[in-house]
């Protein structure tokens, strides 16, 4: 199977990344990203709102990886939004990464009232050759839908919360239909189904670990996959997922273990809105 999938606008993007929520210390970040890059990773995954964007600069420098062999991301937060600062907030992650252009920003959060015009703002950013691509982040149908009411352009990712336990077959099927990549975060569901039987058994049929038969399970489906881990042991077994696949009976039943588990929070200023 490959390990890239092109986006609605042509660019090539790795199905597995590194994702940097909660790594924050200068060491950790150097050890996760050395480990990543020396694993074949090529997808690096942060947010202004992680605090770690220069962590994650210094240690991209340091990689020996040229720039041009990289895939990274970062998203706009919700303040910047709001204040109407998406060209300053996208500037500064900029000069924190240490780059002068990311190849997909995105808009973190559906922040309401703002969004839309947000939408507008990174699109425009297209045209200064800055942002190879632009996405979103926890959109649901409804805020897609009002994006394609008000702009030319489809975002090339919707990144949520997704992975065995919660499938979201509506959104990833709409997401398909309409030519926008699915990526999934937190796809180990923070640990919540490494205990599970089924997985536990297919670890066993397969000879690898609960963790990769859930991450091989999406990208056998086409879904980007971006698994947080500071320890290189994990980074480097989550690599080897490409190494096997998932017999067609397993992928279905895999498809039934869905209990609608939810394992990341919606952030404080926007948890009295129905997501």
């Amino acid at each position: 199977m490959k390990d890239t999938v092109f986006l609605n606008n042509d660019i090539e993007m790795p199905l597995l990344g590194l994702g940097t929520y909660r790594i924050s210390g200068e060491n950790e970040m150097a050890k996760a990203i050395s480990a990543a890059v020396d694993s074949g990773y090529r997808l690096i995954d942060t947010a202004s709102s992680y605090k770690n964007e220069e962590a994650v600069g210094r240690a991209i420098a340091r990689s020996g990886v040229p720039r041009s062999g990289l895939f990274i991301t970062t998203k706009l937060w919700n303040t910047a939004q709001r204040l109407n600062d998406i060209t300053g907030a996208f500037q500064r992650s900029l000069e924190r990464l240490h780059t002068d252009y990311v190849d997909l920003y995105m808009i973190q959060w559906p922040v309401p009232g703002c969004y839309l015009n947000s939408w507008l703002e990174i699109c425009s950013l297209l045209e200064t050759g800055r942002v190879r691509a632009v996405g979103v982040c926890n959109f649901e149908v409804r805020h897609l839908e009002e994006l394609k009411s008000i702009s030319g352009i489809v975002p090339a990712v919707n990144q949520f919360e997704y992975h065995p336990l919660w499938n979201r077959k509506e959104l990833v099927e709409y997401c398909r239909m309409n030519g926008i990549q699915v990526q999934a975060s937190a796809p180990l569901a923070r640990g919540g189904y490494l205990d599970h039987d089924v997985f536990c058994v297919m670890g066993t049929k397969y000879a690898c670990s609960p963790a990769q038969i859930g991450l091989r399970w999406a990208v056998q489906k086409g879904i980007s996959v971006i698994p947080g881990s500071s320890d290189p042991r994990h980074i480097r077994a989550n690599s080897d997922i490409f190494n096997f696949s998932i017999d067609p009976e397993d992928m279905e039943l895999l498809e039934k273990v869905n209990e609608n588990y939810r394992c990341t929070d919606i952030p404080e200023d926007l948890q009295d809105i129905p997501f």
